[in-house]
């Protein structure tokens, strides 16, 4: 009997392709199970390193210049157009503009940059001014505080349900501002203004706190725990993964401030207002201080922000609006809400590509893959092969140099 009858053969050669080693065993499902975590550790470890140090401020400097010279070119354009547009009263009037819009940026890009853009903007903006028409009679304090206390509170309880629920932001304060417009459209006629509060008064005081609220709160933001602390809820990795009470903060807060900043907004357009406050759904305005804010340098996606971006959009729009009145041309804010969005975009991906911080250097990586030198070599080490092979032995006794064939 030879050892190499079919009986004492072995039934299969051994591979040397690692995807067929240990298939359906345990040892694979575990080193499948490895390779998951593995690649979970890695995305992980990508996403700190993309937040790892402060964001590049030069875009945002370099395009706030830009801001600067656009806000110059309006000016100029108007003053040319009436002299006396930068002269008492005029003056006072273009300042408190400047003011009410200057409150709604800075309300959107606060709750931008935490991540939970408040869309309810407008619509709180028209209704406070709906209310202080209807009540302003009472006093600038007793039409107030209840307009605050409201908006508050209902600024509370969306963050409340962006936290509990884990929805976006902006659904949320969606929703919240299709409810203010159900209060906004109750009249059916313009409400004339009650009041006799004059902010005229007091433009340079109110242009100029919006001003230092704006520069200081972008400058507080280049802070990169500041910073990091209010994007808890810029989106990375799962979006549907809940950020823990650590973002409460920053959710509500921005959402109080925000909604508290449209109330006066609204006020200072209908103190200013010379006619009565015609009813609708505020929308445009929320559109115009969104695309203000994105076109300031603030982040779609949340976080980032520049330094003095707010101050230079605010005043180029206010000046803007302004020239386009005297030059009667008759633009809906829609469009221009529409115009402004689509600049802040693209201002956006400007922001996103050149801003973020740049990534520390790393030496290169292991390379698992087998090199020409080692072909039967795989990174398991578990179906490594003979480099060199040798003719295989018959093991007969018959054959060798005692067989009987010599």
């Amino acid at each position: 009997m030879a050892y190499d009858e079919t009986t004492f053969r072995r039934t299969e050669e051994p591979t040397t392709d690692p995807a067929a080693y240990r298939a359906n065993t345990l040892a694979a499902a575990d080193q499948r199970r490895r390779a998951e975590e593995m690649e979970t550790a890695d995305t992980a470890a990508v996403d700190v390193r993309e937040d790892d140090g402060r964001d590049r401020l030069g875009i945002h400097l370099g395009w706030e210049v830009v801001l600067l010279l656009a806000a110059g070119a309006f000016g100029f354009l108007l003053w040319q157009l009436d002299k006396n547009a930068f002269q008492r009263p005029a003056l006072d009037n273009l300042l408190i503009t400047g003011a009410a819009v200057g409150l709604l940026t800075l309300g959107a890009g606060l709750t931008l940059r935490a991540g939970v853009p408040n869309l309810a903007l407008g619509p709180i903006a028209l209704g406070a001014s709906l209310h202080y028409a209807e009540q302003g009679d009472l006093g600038l304090l007793k039409a107030g505080i209840p307009a605050l206390i409201i908006a508050a509170a209902g600024a509370v309880a969306v963050g409340l349900l962006i936290l509990v629920l884990h929805v976006p932001g902006w659904v949320a304060t969606l929703a919240a501002a299709l409810g203010v417009i159900v209060y906004d459209q109750l009249r059916v006629a313009p409400e004339v203004v009650q009041g006799r509060y004059d902010p005229t008064d007091q433009a340079f005081f109110l242009f100029g706190g919006f001003a230092l609220l704006a520069v200081l709160g972008a400058a507080l933001g280049t802070v990169t725990p500041v910073r990091r602390w209010l994007g808890g809820m810029r989106s990375s990795g799962d979006q549907a993964r809940r950020r823990g009470f650590a973002v409460a903060l920053p959710v509500i807060g921005t959402l109080v401030l925000s909604s508290v900043f449209a109330v006066g907004a609204g006020f200072l357009i209908a103190a200013q207002s010379a006619g009565p406050i015609v009813p609708g759904t505020g929308l445009e305005w929320t559109g115009i201080a969104v695309g203000l804010a994105l076109l300031a340098g603030t982040s779609a996606y949340g976080r980032r922000g520049g330094m003095f971006g707010t101050l230079f959009a605010v005043a180029a729009f206010t000046l803007y609006l302004d020239w386009s009145t005297r030059k009667n041309l008759e633009i809906s804010l829609f469009a221009t809400a529409a115009a402004v969005l689509a600049a802040g975009l693209i201002v956006t991906r400007l922001v996103e590509s050149f801003g973020r911080p740049l990534l520390p250097a790393h030496g290169d990586e292991w390379n698992a893959a087998p090199t020409t030198a080692a072909q039967n070599w795989t990174p398991d080490l578990e179906s490594w092969t003979p480099a060199t092979t040798t003719a295989a032995r018959t093991d007969r006794w018959d054959d060798g140099p005692w067989g009987s064939s010599r």
